[in-house]
């Protein structure tokens, strides 16, 4: 059985399809969208260890040839030489406009893949399959591609979307539970943006989710997948409604940046910090009530996942640093900064009547804290 989610934006429309067992059958879901049959599949070290070989054998099962490309693990891997790697690589296997690319892996890769796809002969179809829950419920879908710069997180990139998204929730199996917990705080960011009950419902299943639950996981995915499906459906370019998608991120951001893009603080990580801070923001400015920021971070914490500045190992900027960190995100319009904060667990909106005092503050006494 595979769940499917639209994501209907005209010529540009495809399905993202969830459940257990995908990857075996990936060669017949590839193969209708093959001028010739070849792919060329882009992974990075974990992920080829672990499964490329039964991509491989899948993909062979059709009858489709693979080309691999595999590159170091980890958020430094978005950068300018591995992004140029990837595209000197493509060009040198004479991949075709016609052709396919497969994004086989996390997060980083889906990025990095998708600005490769974008870019290569002005662009080449390419296909999502993501192997973390990160990637599953979030990055692999929207069609958001980057890398990263020394001036910040996502900074160059386009919007270019897959032609197909495969999710196999078995595929998380093999993550370790910390990256695991990483990929949750995007989970529950969806919970906080628009979706009291699906909040609700991470409360009590949350930790089945952590455990291996297939029917959850899969639950989950299906339904963080709708929501973002359905913001960018309405806003495919982020110039309203899809910046809610990036509740927590502004902070998150920042945090990484001030980490190096290191394995001190993983995306999904930042992301979950981030939110905490936001709702922490939202009630310091009396949007919702004192007590959502306590129920957020009770619930992660009882996912035994980071919540605090604290949390972090290794020293962190000052407030002023960090603040100057979180100016340079994407969202600054016109040199004012744009926040999405909370009227309440699943009620987010877009703001930029944040005084630049009160972040300051609220920076200062949670880094206070972490003494």
């Amino acid at each position: 059985m595979m769940e499917i989610v639209q994501v209907p934006l005209g010529a540009r429309s495809y399905e993202i399809g969830i459940g257990s067992g995908i990857l075996t059958r990936a060669g017949y879901r590839l193969a209708p969208l093959l001028k010739r049959p070849l792919v060329a599949v882009v992974t990075d070290e974990k992920v080829a260890a672990l499964h490329l070989p039964k991509l491989r054998e899948a993909l062979a099962a059709e009858g489709i040839e693979m080309a691999a490309l595999v590159l170091p693990s980890g958020e430094a891997t978005k950068s300018w030489p591995h992004f140029e790697r990837c595209v000197e690589w493509l060009l040198e296997h004479r991949i075709e406009r016609s052709d396919l690319i497969v994004a086989f892996g996390g997060g980083v890769i889906g990025d990095l893949v998708g600005f490769a796809a974008a870019v290569v002969r002005r662009g080449v179809r390419f296909v999502q399959i993501p192997t973390t829950l990160l990637a599953q419920v979030d990055s692999s879908v929207g069609g958001k591609t980057a890398i990263n710069s020394t001036a910040g997180k996502n900074l160059i990139g386009a919007f270019y979307q897959p032609s197909l998204v495969l999710a196999d929730v078995d595929l998380l199996e093999t993550l370790d539970r910390r990256d695991f917990l990483a990929g949750y705080g995007e989970v529950v960011k969806y919970g906080l943006l628009g979706d009291l009950s699906f909040f609700e419902w991470l409360e009590k299943t949350g930790p089945a989710l952590a455990e291996g639950n297939t029917g959850a996981r899969i639950a989950a995915v299906k339904l963080s997948c709708r929501m973002k499906a359905d913001i960018v459906t309405r806003d495919e370019t982020e110039q309203g409604d899809r910046a809610l998608l990036n509740l927590g991120h502004t902070f998150a951001h920042a945090l990484e940046a001030a980490t190096g893009y290191s394995d001190r603080l993983l995306h999904g990580e930042a992301v979950a910090i981030g939110c905490a801070l936001a709702v922490e923001l939202s009630a310091r400015l009396g949007y919702c009530s004192q007590e959502d920021p306590s129920r957020v971070r009770a619930h992660l914490r009882h996912m035994g996942m980071k919540v605090d500045l604290g949390d972090i190992p290794g020293e962190l900027p000052d407030a002023g640093a960090l603040l100057r960190l979180m100016e340079q995100d994407k969202k600054v319009v016109a040199g004012r900064m744009h926040y999405v904060l909370t009227r309440g667990i699943g009620r987010a909106f877009v703001t930029s009547e944040v005084p630049a005092q009160e972040v300051l503050g609220l920076l200062r006494r949670e880094l206070e804290q972490t003494g």
